[in-house]
């Protein structure tokens, strides 16, 4: 870690080396890729919209993304900034993040009939990686990040051990129905070891390629694309388990929830779930 004070960032040339230093140190606090690929380019935009780093060009940069950004966005380039202070050993100036309000209902997320319509299209199909990649999200909760680390030996044992950035486990659990299948599919695939989603050429599949390929299948199948991405199926997970009488603390295990109340919006039902049973209740 570099120690400093707010001042002067260096020119375009040392600031790319000291990018490539500042990924370094996220790569050692076990940071996800997609983590560090967000995290840099708050801090490339920084640069390019501001000379020198200080508390006034800091707060200047959090008025761009008030102007420019959603609540999340702005966050999560705010918490971007706060890690590359820390990096600097920078203690004398921090963004503070902006409060979000709680949505009362949880939406965006598909429904058990199309998340099985899905599953049914692709089996169908013959799409078994992008069957196989729905269904074991669905299924366990999995992280679009974490699903494509899967490995035989996982699907094996039944389990992946996975650690956090701060060397926390969490043990993901492989259901047997869903274990016996994917071994069926790899016998036939004649893939005894290695990476499980692999894509055309033979390498792990990327996040951005499940992305774009389910896209791709909401058309095909003609279904709302605004719930077809990696995170709905997690969501799925979620409220299914919760409505099949799932233990809410053991789902925050599964999930990796460092708070209980984070697992605690699975419990709301979605806006179109609230309106049909107003509708239903409310006659007067």
């Amino acid at each position: 870690m570099r120690k400093g004070t707010a001042g002067l960032l260096p020119e375009p040339s040392g600031a790319q080396d000291d990018l490539s230093a500042f990924r370094d140190y996220l790569s050692c606090h076990n940071l996800a890729e997609n983590t560090i690929h967000v995290y840099l380019y708050a801090i490339r935009q920084f640069c390019t919209l501001f000379p020198s780093l200080n508390a006034s060009s800091l707060q200047l940069y959090k008025l761009y993304l008030l102007e420019h950004y959603k609540p999340q966005t702005v966050n999560l380039r705010i918490r971007a900034v706060n890690c590359y202070l820390e990096y600097l050993g920078i203690t004398d100036i921090r963004l503070s993040m902006i409060r979000m309000q709680q949505k009362t209902y949880l939406d965006r997320i598909i429904s058990e009939a199309d998340y099985e319509y899905l599953k049914a299209c692709l089996q169908r199909d013959g799409e078994h990686l992008y069957y196989f990649a729905v269904r074991y999200m669905g299924a366990t909760g999995m992280r679009v990040g974490e699903l494509i680390q899967l490995a035989t030996i996982d699907v094996y044992r039944g389990y992946k051990d996975l650690f956090s950035k701060d060397n926390k486990s969490r043990r993901i659990y492989i259901p047997s129905c869903l274990r016996d299948s994917t071994m069926r599919w790899l016998a036939r695939e004649e893939r005894p070891e290695g990476d499980v989603f692999l894509n055309r050429f033979g390498n792990r599949i990327t996040p951005a390629g499940i992305r774009g390929q389910l896209k791709k299948f909401a058309v095909r199948y003609g279904m709302d694309a605004t719930v077809i991405y990696p995170h709905s199926f997690r969501h799925r997970f979620a409220k299914s388990f919760i409505e099949h009488g799932g233990d809410i603390a053991m789902l925050s295990d599964l999930l990796g929830h460092e708070s209980i109340e984070t697992t605690r919006i699975y419990l709301r039902r979605s806006s179109s779930e609230q309106a049909r049973l107003v509708n239903e209740i409310v006659d007067w």
